[in-house]
């Protein structure tokens, strides 16, 4: 199975942007890939960095959000599977949600963020409700796959979980750069190394995609921005960066995977043999004594 990760910038509108990503799609279909994977909120500039009501406007319910729309009929042309990161609309409810797009057309259904930051240019929580949906595991065409987003992807628990419930590749739609209150953080090689060591734990491959560039007209009021820093990669089920790109490179990540391999040399390691989740009381709750 060949999986793609897709790294590029993104702008104010949202046509552009679909017509960008949909662009890196048909190349990555070229190369092979069979499952791909776009960028976090791909429709439209990051714009969590500040807490304006404009942005509800942008939200659209799952099924008829113009990035599915558009990343469906590609789906069915390519015939690959295009996990689609969104801002979905439900009634009153907002959330930050990926829908799962099956090679041939056919949306497998929702995963909406479990994790929601709340920081400086990271200000989700303005905007996103808590997950509703817990994590998933979808059965594509090529694959059983995992998906979490951005956030999501800091957690250990969270691709556990996923490896529990059957996934044999975990995939991460990211929008994380630089930190606006320390110039001097640069979190990309902890951010590359957590998902990292999922692979490792789970023996799984992991694919990862984050945006690239400065975007600095978010808000006109007070000139708040964000630099998008990039470092998309592809990690094998022993955490080796297998393609990688570096803060600034546009384009497309491409990896083939035996599945039939992995399977086998996940059950070897033992890891999922030897738990003792008698002893995990302590992860179930939010205030361990």
């Amino acid at each position: 199975m060949k999986v793609a990760a897709l790294q590029t910038a993104y702008g104010a509108d949202m046509a552009a942007n679909i017509v960008r990503t949909a662009a890196l799609v048909r190349d990555a279909a070229a190369q092979g890939a069979q499952i791909i994977l776009p960028s976090e909120l791909f429709q439209g500039e990051y714009f969590c960095v500040t807490q304006e009501e404009r942005w509800f406007a942008t939200a659209y319910p799952w099924r008829t959000h113009p990035a599915v729309l558009a990343m469906q009929k590609l789906a069915a042309e390519l015939n690959v599977v295009i996990p689609t990161s969104i801002y979905e609309k439900e009634g009153p409810h907002y959330y930050n949600s990926l829908v799962v797009i099956d090679a041939g057309g056919d949306l497998l259904g929702l995963y909406r963020k479990s994790h929601i930051p709340d920081g400086p240019g990271y200000q989700e929580k303005y905007y996103f409700r808590p997950g509703d949906t817990g994590f998933k595991v979808w059965d594509t065409k090529f694959a059983r796959i995992g998906v979490g987003i951005c956030w999501d992807q800091w957690y250990p628990e969270a691709a556990r979980g996923m490896a529990l419930l059957g996934a044999e590749v975990l995939f991460y739609p990211t929008a994380i750069g630089s930190e606006p209150h320390d110039d001097s953080l640069d979190t990309a090689a902890p951010w590359q190394r957590v998902m990292q060591g999922h692979a490792v734990a789970n023996v799984i491959p992991v694919v990862a995609s984050n945006r690239i560039g400065t975007e600095s007209l978010i808000s006109p009021q007070n000139g708040a921005g964000q630099t998008f820093y990039g470092h998309s990669f592809i990690a094998n089920n022993r955490g080796d960066l297998v393609r990688s790109f570096g803060a600034t490179e546009e384009g497309v990540l491409v990896a083939e995977f035996d599945l039939d391999y992995l399977n086998t040399h996940r059950a070897a390691w033992g890891f999922f043999r030897d738990r003792r989740p008698d002893l995990y009381t302590a992860l179930a709750s939010p205030r361990p004594v």
